[in-house]
C-alpha cells in the first residue's frame, strides 16, 4: 500500500454519504466504509441499507412513476439537459470522487465523466423521439396503432470499474422514456453514485424518480434480491460478473421481470500479418491497460500471426517500458492505478503464476507489488490451456498465443461461453469483412482498440448478456410496445 496520504478535495455538496430515497437524504442503522484501494485508507462511511431501505425506495420510485410518466417527452428532456449541464460543471470533482473510491488516474476519471455525461446528453434528445406507428389495417373498419411506454419501476445494479458512467448509461435512458429507478451502487464505490443524486436535485428531477440504496457486501444479497423479486419493479438492469447475473435472472424469473444484462467478456485481440504494427501496439496499449484492465471490454486474449509476432512483442514490450507508471490515481503522471482490492491483485498473481508452469515466459513485469498494486505484465510462449485464456482477468496482464492462420485465430478466439467485445488489426479489407462476421461477439473494434460510445450499442451475446445500453436502441429496453385496434368506424 502507498504510505502517503492523500486527502479528497471535492466540494462537501457533492460529498454525500446517506442513501437518497424519495428526495431525501437517509440514515441507516449502521454504516460501512469506503476504502481509497491504493493506500488502504478510510474516504468515508456510507448508510448502510438493508431490505426496509430498499422496500422504501421501491415503494417512492412506484409512486414517482405515475407522475414521471405523464411528464411530455420535452419536459423529461429539459430536465436530463438540466443534469447533464450540471455534471458538466462538477466533472472535475466528480473524476475525484472517482479516482479516490475506484483508484483509476484522475485522466482516466476525467474521461469517464466527459463519457458519463454524454449518456444522459444523448437520451435528453432521445427523450422527444419515442415514437409509435401506424399499420395498414387489413378490414375497412378499424384502425391499428402501436404505442411505446415505460414499463415502470427499474432496479439498476451498478458495478465498481465504472461508478458513474454505469448508472448514467442506464438512468438516462429509464427516466427518458417515463421509467423511475432505484439504483443500487457497487459497494466499493457508492460515492460517485450518491454525488449524481445529489445533482439531479439541483437539476430539477422530482422525488422519487432516482433513489439510490447503498449497502455493504454483507447486505447487498439480500437487498439485491429484494430489488430483483419485488412485484412492484418490472425491470432490471445489471452491470456485472457472469455469476451474478446468472443468480439475478434467477430472481427475476418469479415475477417475469424484463431484464437487461451486461456481463462478462474476455476479449479476443488478434494481428493478422498485413496489420500495421505500430497501431496494433497503440491499440493493445489503451485496449488492455485502461483502468489497469479492469473493464469488461478489455482485451484478454492476445493472438499474433506469426509474421508478425515478434516484431508485434519488441514494440509492445518498449511501449509498455515508455507508457506505464505505476502509483495513485491522483498523481498526474500516473497512468496504472491500484486494483479494486486484493482479491482482484491475487487473481492477477495466479493466472501468471499458472501460465509461468505451464511454460510461458515474461517478457515484462510478472511481479505482485504492495497492497492491490500489479505490474503490468506481458507474456509470451503462451498456450490456450492456460488460465488466463480461460477465464476473464480484470488486471494489467497480457498473454499472447502465436498462430499461423485465420481460421486458428478465429477458432481461438470463438472458443468461449462469453462474447461481449472483440478487436482485430489488418489490413487485408476482404479479410476484414470475414473476420467482423465471423467473431462470436456483440462488438468488434477493427484498427481500434477503443470503442465505446454514447451513439453506438453496448451489449454481448452468449453469456455476456442480453440487451443492449446506449444508441438509439437502448431506450427500447425500458418501454412496452402495445397494440391497439381501434374498431367500428365508418370509412
Amino acid at each position: 500500500m502507498l504510505q502517503r496520504p492523500y486527502s479528497l478535495d471535492v466540494s462537501a455538496q457533492l460529498l454525500r454519504t446517506q442513501a437518497f430515497i424519495d428526495g431525501r437524504w437517509v440514515s441507516a442503522a449502521s454504516t460501512f466504509p469506503v476504502l481509497d484501494p491504493a493506500t488502504g485508507e478510510e474516504i468515508a462511511k456510507v448508510s448502510d441499507c438493508g431490505t426496509k431501505e430498499a422496500q422504501d425506495a421501491v415503494n417512492a420510485a412506484y409512486k414517482a412513476f405515475h407522475l414521471w410518466k405523464s411528464h411530455t417527452g420535452k419536459e423529461r428532456s429539459t430536465l436530463l439537459r438540466k443534469w447533464f449541464d450540471l455534471i458538466s460543471q462538477h466533472k472535475e470533482d466528480l473524476a475525484k470522487l472517482i479516482t479516490a473510491e475506484c483508484g483509476k488516474p484522475m485522466k482516466e476519471s476525467i474521461g469517464e465523466m466527459t463519457y458519463s455525461a454524454s449518456f444522459l446528453e444523448w437520451f435528453s434528445e432521445e427523450a422527444r423521439r419515442v415514437y409509435g406507428d401506424i399499420v395498414t389495417s387489413p378490414a375497412k373498419d378499424r384502425k391499428i396503432l402501436l404505442l411505446k411506454q415505460p414499463v415502470g419501476v427499474a432496479s439498476i445494479i451498478t458495478p465498481w470499474n465504472f461508478p458513474s458512467a454505469m448508472i448514467t448509461r442506464k438512468v438516462g435512458a429509464a427516466l427518458a422514456v417515463g421509467c423511475t429507478v432505484v439504483v443500487k451502487p457497487a459497494e466499493d464505490t457508492p460515492l460517485s453514485a450518491l454525488a449524481l443524486a445529489e445533482l439531479s436535485v439541483q437539476a430539477g428531477i422530482p422525488p422519487g424518480v432516482i433513489n439510490v440504496v447503498t449497502c455493504s457486501r454483507a447486505k447487498t444479497p439480500a437487498v439485491g434480491e429484494l430489488l430483483c423479486t419485488d412485484p412492484l419493479v418490472a425491470k432490471i438492469s445489471f452491470t456485472g460478473s457472469t455469476a451474478t447475473g446468472k443468480i439475478l435472472l434467477r430472481h427475476a424469473a418469479g415475477t417475469v421481470k424484463r431484464v437487461s444484462m451486461e456481463l462478462g467478456g474476455h476479449a479476443p485481440f488478434i494481428v493478422f500479418d498485413s496489420a500495421d504494427v505500430d497501431k496494433a501496439v497503440a491499440g493493445a496499449m489503451v485496449s488492455k491497460f485502461r483502468n489497469a484492465g479492469q473493464t469488461c471490454v478489455c482485451s484478454n486474449r492476445f493472438l499474433v500471426q506469426s509474421g508478425i509476432h515478434d516484431a508485434f512483442m519488441e514494440k509492445l514490450a518498449k511501449a509498455m517500458d515508455a507508457e506505464l507508471k505505476i502509483g495513485h490515481g491522483s498523481e498526474p503522471t500516473t497512468t496504472q492505478g491500484p486494483l479494486i482490492n486484493t482479491r482482484a491483485a491475487e487473481k492477477v498473481e495466479s493466472q501468471i503464476a499458472d501460465a509461468v508452469a505451464q511454460g510461458a515466459v515474461i517478457v515484462r513485469g510478472g511481479k505482485r507489488l504492495e497492497g492491490s498494486f500489479m505490474q503490468p505484465t506481458l507474456l509470451s510462449n503462451v498456450s490456450t490451456d492456460m488460465l488466463c485464456m480461460q477465464e476473464e482477468t480484470f488486471g494489467p496482464l497480457i498473454p499472447v498465443v502465436k498462430f499461423n492462420t485465420e481460421q486458428e485465430a478465429l477458432a481461438i478466439a470463438n472458443a468461449s461461453p462469453v462474447g461481449l467485445a472483440g478487436y482485430f488489426y489488418s489490413s487485408d479489407i476482404s479479410q476484414i469483412w470475414r473476420v467482423a462476421e465471423q467473431m462470436e461477439v456483440g462488438m468488434v473494434g477493427v484498427n481500434e482498440g477503443l470503442i465505446s460510445t454514447a451513439e453506438a450499442p453496448f451489449g454481448g451475446i452468449k453469456q455476456s448478456g442480453m440487451g443492449r445500453e446506449g444508441s438509439k436502441y437502448g431506450i427500447d429496453e425500458y418501454l412496452e410496445l402495445k397494440y391497439m385496434c381501434l374498431g367500428g368506424l365508418s370509412l
